[in-house]
């Protein structure tokens, strides 16, 4: 797989009937490892040991309904009264960081109306806090750290 703009971390990968797989420890299961889920546990692993995220507040793969239609958010951080308070969408590295992208992730915070959102391809990570009072957002110079939150 692809070096990343992130830490690299011992990450447990499996081959059964030739395909590859990666343990989740936040779904403490094996999934299939795809680009996006490169991506997506090396992020993951980032927030939790750069950035002090506390792993019971992660969630990865969150269902939620919009429009009356079943979509999924991939990573939700929650606070510690368990509300919702970020949402990271992730994409394959080959794939550019577009409007439609914070689309995707503007649609899903309809439903979950988070503070935070942070997408990122592994190679670039963009990340914006929501200004719900005067209905605008800014961006982030950084990912912030958990008790920045």
């Amino acid at each position: 797989m692809l070096e990343l703009n992130l830490p690299p971390f011992d990450i447990n990968v499996k081959k059964t009937d030739g395909k590859l797989s990666v343990l989740d420890p936040l779904r403490r299961k094996y999934v299939a490892l795809t680009p996006e889920e490169w991506v997506r546990q090396h992020f993951v692993n980032f927030l939790l040991t750069e950035k002090g995220y506390p792993a019971a507040l992660l969630a990865n793969e969150v269902q939620i309904s919009l429009n009356k239609q079943s979509r999924r958010c991939d990573t939700v951080v929650y606070d510690r009264t368990l509300t919702p308070l970020m949402i990271v969408e992730y994409k394959a590295p080959e794939v550019a960081i577009t409007q439609s992208v914070f689309d995707q992730i503007v649609r899903y915070n309809i439903v979950l109306r988070v503070k935070y959102l942070i997408v990122s391809n592994g190679l670039s990570h963009y990340g914006c806090v929501m200004d719900y009072e005067n209905n605008t957002f800014y961006y982030l110079p950084d990912i912030p750290d958990y008790k920045e939150l």
